[in-house]
């Protein structure tokens, strides 16, 4: 992949909050930079029925993946409520 570096200017707060996301998300500061554009990119470009269609995909996927989390932190909250 040929890449070019696109350079912008930002408030300290701003990019002090976007490293700490990427950091919280295990991603660099360009994969969540890269990630946003394309998808505010191809918002621009969805239909609504597209859109719907690309947050059910997300939804699909996320929604296990917090099921996991949650079932995975009951035993330790059942631990803390019985103690």
């Amino acid at each position: 992949m040929q890449t070019e570096r696109v350079t912008f200017l930002t408030t300290p707060d701003h990019k002090a909050a976007l490293d700490a996301f990427a950091r919280a998300k295990g991603m660099s500061v360009g994969h969540v930079v890269r990630e946003a554009t394309s998808r505010y990119l191809l918002e621009r470009e969805m239909t609504d029925e597209e859109q719907a269609a690309l947050l059910l995909r997300e939804l699909d996927g996320a929604v296990p993946r917090m099921r996991a989390d949650i079932e995975g932190a009951m035993p330790s909250a059942r631990r803390r409520i019985e103690e």
